[in-house]
């Protein structure tokens, strides 16, 4: 597997920056603290973990932490917990580090012991600072530095003359965006939230979620941010196999104009990797709405699993006029088929090798996959299970789809079949 960087015009190293904070009443610009937890906290939480009993997700959730937290913390106990069966070898490791600790104390000391007084509070301190910090310094805590103990010490035109500053720069008041911050924040708990979010996708979600901003300027952050989007690729591996001795019918999707929902459905199935073994997932998906009608993840590829998925999409969704297939042999069964006749529906097949022919669920496939199966590691069906299950409640109702101009595949299914009723009872209204 390797993992793929959507590009965002950017070779920045994604990494989640603190926003600046200005308190109002003061006037000073801080970073945001970032919370910390106790070590018995992290412990009883990684136990959790490796009782393996919920998944990650639902342990940070209950918890009100990341998913990324839990994965750290979860590494470094397994790292470390050697030190628990080695007890003297961990206290011989600190014992040597406060011996090199003790030593480079002392030679600073020494250091420090030779400076004066004026370059030790000036080179020492206020020199190590860039201008902006300085500048802050200046504004924000000018009545502590110019007081009578320190004009004893060091003058503030001294000072300016030391850091070769003019005395005006220290009243520079700097002009912060507050709304740019924010924006800045959200993208960033966007990202933390959906990796898999390109700038036009995150974007939509701003502005559904309020913000009015320009997709140019949403770039512009992401790449200050250094965000990219995250997705993992493979090369596909199709399935299903014909069975010469079943019938076969023709591809009637060529040259179909497919502007409405239940005009045409389609199915496959596809295969995922856990650590036991390998499971198959299989799907029905509406071809203008891009919605997945229903799915089933089983331990075995038979007629069972796709009769389940069948099944399900027809007493939830009513039926489709087409239903498309390859011409695997689970498809192409009798049950399988006669189901779809009794139901007046068209088979279609998709022709010999003509993976393109059910392009809409192979596309499906790939977006599951890259944004998020092939992301994750699954130890047991339960897991992939809750996973996809969460995905997929992510991609109908969440997800902005670019085929679909960024609207959610739910959404167009619904809205259409409302237009489909209204357009029925019209049509019935002229004939009476």
């Amino acid at each position: 597997m390797t993992l793929y960087t959507a590009p965002e015009k950017s070779n920045n190293i994604s990494r989640i920056l603190i926003p600046k904070i200005k308190n109002k009443k003061e006037g000073i610009v801080m970073s945001r603290i970032r919370k910390t937890y106790s070590a018995e906290f992290k412990t009883k939480l990684v136990l959790e973990v490796l009782k393996e009993e919920r998944t990650l997700v639902e342990i940070a959730s209950a918890n009100k932490i990341t998913p990324k937290n839990l994965q750290n913390w979860k590494r470094l106990f397994l790292e470390n917990a050697v030190l628990a069966m080695e007890p003297s070898k961990a206290v011989k490791e600190y014992k040597n580090e406060i011996t090199k600790l003790n030593t480079t104390v002392d030679e600073y000391a020494k250091k420090v012991g030779q400076l004066t007084l004026e370059k030790d509070w000036a080179v020492g301190k206020l020199k190590s600072l860039d201008l902006k910090d300085i500048l802050y310094l200046f504004r924000s805590k000018k009545l502590e530095i110019v007081d009578e103990t320190e004009l004893k010490t060091v003058s503030v035109v001294k000072q300016c003359e030391l850091l070769h500053l003019s005395r005006s720069s220290i009243y520079y008041v700097p002009v912060v965006n507050e709304h740019k911050i924010a924006i800045k924040q959200e993208i960033k708990s966007i990202f933390e939230e959906i990796p898999i979010y390109g700038a036009k996708k995150v974007h939509c979600q701003l502005l559904e979620n309020g913000f009015n901003v320009c997709l140019n300027t949403v770039e512009a952050y992401r790449k200050e941010l250094g965000l990219k989007a995250i997705l993992a690729v493979k090369e596909p591996i199709y399935l299903t196999q014909p069975n010469i001795a079943h019938p076969k019918y023709s591809y009637k999707l060529r040259g179909l104009d497919i502007v409405r929902a239940n005009q045409v459905w389609s199915t496959d199935i596809t295969y995922i990797k856990i650590k036991g073994g390998m499971v198959y997932l299989a799907a029905v998906i509406d071809w203008y709405s891009k919605a997945v009608l229903s799915w089933r993840i089983s331990n075995t590829m038979d007629t069972s699993l796709v009769m389940g998925v069948l099944d399900e999409a027809l007493s939830l969704y009513g039926k489709p006029e087409i239903f498309n297939t390859y011409q695997g042999s689970q498809y192409t069964s009798y049950i399988h088929t006669q189901t779809l006749k009794d139901n007046g529906i068209t088979i279609s097949m998709d022709g010999k090798g003509r993976a393109t022919d059910n392009i809409a669920i192979e596309r499906f496939w790939r977006s599951a996959k890259v944004e998020r199966i092939y992301l994750n590691e699954y130890n047991t069906i339960k897991e992939l299970k809750e996973d996809v299950s969460d995905y997929m409640g992510f991609y109908n109702y969440r997800r902005f789809h670019e085929s679909l101009k960024y609207k959610k595949p739910m959404n167009v299914y619904f809205d259409s079949l409302q237009i489909n009723d209204e357009n029925y009872v019209k049509s019935n209204e002229k004939v009476s």
